[in-house]
């Protein structure tokens, strides 16, 4: 393991002490953390974050619900976050034209501990997820994490979900929970309504198993929303984030939606008073700038598209992306094409598919240096 999780002090037989040394659980021995490289230059495009900073009025109205809900810190917070899943419900019957009540929503910190508290509710030590991958990596790291099985279920060529084989492998492995990432991080590709209803209907077939599509990107899409396939299925789950489209990566607030059955249900594991009273506060005036934000995200959809189009013009291979970022390439040598990057001041993500780099849309003009860099690449390793 890294020496960074070695103990300076000997220990008493004189040898350090690291990770492997403890009595932890045999399934995490070996393991390294999740995590992007953390570089400081210039460009900074590899975390799928939000490039624009919140715009003042909404800052100063988090400033004064923070205030307020600081007079009462002195008590713990809403236990259930009732008016923010209010909040969240109106969101979502707005944008996404179906209606979903408080009861069947419900928000953690950060679509992670939303993923986790499912697992923990409908995973576990002898339960099995399975997840169609190259996908979020942190779906088998929560899995591995809850004591949940994992089982990898193929892509094709294109990174899509092929929906005859997707069936089989719900038949052949009977998963007691199946997550759909759409659009897909890191590859950015949307799987259709028809795909999901199939996975689901097999899900259910097989078990029956909760089927979670995480929309952490849906916003950035040129599709709509799963959401409206909620009617009807009370086994299916639609995972959402403020990180992505509001800008909120530092609020660090999740949610999802799904029957009131499902948000009952996750209650049994989730931690007492798990939202602060600031968490709260700040989405909830996040929430009322919801046009302000989206306004972000039709400039950052149209960044994205000049990203595809002017990659593509250079020369290089783009998946079709439907979220804040474009995976490209072909390398032969996907690291050594990040490093010739890096050098130019510009941090793109290495994100594990062979042969491909991943670069989130930013400002015009962050994603200008990045162009500015690829085009000087493509030129040295024609040359």
């Amino acid at each position: 393991m890294s020496s960074a999780y070695q103990h300076d002090t000997p220990a008493a037989a004189g040898a350090p002490i690291g990770i492997d040394d403890l009595p932890i659980r045999p399934e995490l021995r070996g393991k390294s953390p999740y995590g992007a490289p953390q570089i400081d230059v210039p460009v900074q495009l590899n975390t799928n974050e939000n490039p624009y900073p919140l715009p003042a009025p909404l800052v100063a109205r988090i400033a004064e619900r923070v205030a307020e809900a600081a007079r009462t810190l002195n008590r713990y917070p809403d236990r259930d976050a009732l008016e923010l899943r209010a909040g969240l419900a109106a969101y979502l019957n707005r944008t996404c034209q179906y209606p979903v009540g408080r009861e069947n929503v419900w928000a953690a910190n950060g679509s992670n501990e939303v993923l986790q508290q499912l697992l923990q509710t409908f995973g576990g030590p002898g339960r099995t997820a399975l997840g169609f991958e190259p996908s979020y990596s942190m779906h088998s790291l929560i899995a591995r994490g809850t004591g949940t099985g994992w089982v990898r279920g193929p892509r094709d060529e294109g990174f899509r979900i092929d929906r005859d084989t997707a069936v089989a492998a719900i038949a052949e492995h009977a998963p007691d929970v199946v997550f759909v990432t759409s659009p897909n991080n890191p590859t950015g590709t949307a799987t259709p309504a028809g795909t999901v209803l199939a996975i689901y209907e097999a899900a259910q077939a097989a078990k029956p198993s909760l089927v979670v599509v995480d929309e952490a990107y849906v916003e950035f899409s040129h599709h709509d929303s799963l959401l409206p396939l909620l009617d009807g299925r009370p086994n299916l789950v639609i995972s959402r984030t403020m990180s992505k489209a509001f800008g909120a990566a530092g609020l660090r607030l999740g949610y999802f939606a799904a029957h009131r059955a499902v948000v009952d249900a996750v209650q049994l594991v989730r931690l007492p008073y798990h939202l602060s009273a600031v968490t709260q506060a700040t989405a909830l005036a996040a929430l009322e700038y919801t046009d302000t934000l989206l306004a972000y995200v039709e400039q950052l959809k149209a960044e994205r598209d000049r990203l595809v189009a002017e990659l593509r013009a250079i020369g290089y291979e783009v998946t079709e992306s439907d979220a804040n970022f474009v995976q490209f390439g072909k390398f032969a040598d996907a690291d050594a094409a990040w490093r010739k990057i890096l050098d130019q001041g510009v941090l793109v993500r290495d994100n594990g598919v062979p042969g491909w780099l991943r670069v989130t849309a930013g400002t015009p003009a962050e994603n200008d240096a990045f162009l500015e860099a690829v085009r000087a690449l493509k030129k040295e390793q024609q040359a």
